[in-house]
């Protein structure tokens, strides 16, 4: 069980990380709307705001609360995440809170923060604030994907795409359950591997189906690691040896991380050529930094 101090330290940084990666969702889903569905953009607009407000708290409330672990992973903001911001407003026309990124360049952990009462009521108020936003944002997501399924609907993101943003709420969602309960998230890190080896997977996959047919190389290294991260998946569900397989996860995660990271900066310079936003590309290398992170705590607990 988790003491007081761990669950709002715990609820803070989930929030700093999902809530973005939450309003980028919004972003995207608006991004892959047509003219015909400007009631759907405008609710995805409605959730980029409600996601906006509530990363802004938890940045206010957790700034010097956070462990500093998780400041300098990349999960919150990368080296890229403001240029990103910018080239993706540019491109798509949805206007995008900048400062917030820039306020999350300024943040500072500690590893034995003294909270108080107060600071702890408060992050329990927006936990419960944000399972009933997570409810409304999953069925959101669930019934663009109905309405694509059905073909009463077309958007320029993969139906595997939609299905695969609203797992990420329903995971964002399940954290904050275990964190009521008095459970860490990421115990165990099986179910955890399981979960994110599932979305790099998937990663990959759309990495290879958006860069442009010339871009040949990157298509095939984008493959390999679909059918790398494919493998670990049998591997794990297959095997007790949870250790040997957790470090070649981390492995493979941390090149997946180095190929992301590279595809970024090619995008940002426009050196590849895809129908990837820039935002997309670093979204994806925070869930990898992410991704690094819990596997790391894993190895060194284990």
């Amino acid at each position: 069980m988790i003491n007081e101090q761990q669950y709002t330290t715990s609820s803070l940084a989930l929030h700093m990380f999902f809530a973005r990666i939450m309003k980028e969702h919004a972003i995207f889903l608006a991004a892959g709307f047509t003219p015909a569905d400007t009631d759907f953009s405008s609710t995805a607009a409605y959730y980029q705001d409600q996601f906006e407000e509530i990363l802004l708290t938890a940045l206010q409330l957790g700034n010097g609360m956070i462990s500093p672990d998780v400041v300098s992973s990349g999960e919150i903001v990368t080296d890229y995440t403001l240029e990103s911001e910018q080239k993706t407003q540019l491109f798509t026309g949805i206007a995008i809170d900048q400062e917030i990124t820039k306020m999350e360049s300024t943040l500072h952990g500690s590893v034995d923060p003294q909270i108080t009462a107060e600071l702890a009521q408060q992050v329990k108020n927006l936990n419960a604030h944000v399972q009933q936003l997570l409810d409304e944002f999953i069925d959101f997501k669930a019934g663009i994907l109905d309405n694509v399924l059905s073909c009463s609907m077309f958007t320029a993101n993969y139906p595997l795409y939609i299905d695969h943003v609203r797992q990420e709420a329903q995971n964002y969602k399940s954290s904050l359950l275990a964190l009521a309960n008095g459970q860490d998230p990421n115990d165990p890190i099986t179910e955890g591997e399981l979960f994110w080896d599932d979305i790099m997977m998937e990663h990959a996959l759309f990495i290879q189906g958006q860069l442009d047919p010339t871009e040949s190389d990157l298509i095939m290294t984008a493959n390999h690691f679909a059918a790398d991260y494919s493998g670990l998946l049998q591997e794990m569900r297959n095997s007790t040896a949870m250790p040997d397989i957790t470090d070649k996860t981390l492995q493979e995660t941390l090149n997946f991380r180095d190929f992301k990271e590279s595809g970024t900066k090619g995008i940002l310079a426009c050196q590849v050529r895809s129908v990837i936003l820039p935002l997309l590309a670093d979204h994806v290398l925070r869930e990898a930094n992410h991704y690094i992170r819990l596997l790391r705590q894993s190895v060194v607990s284990g």
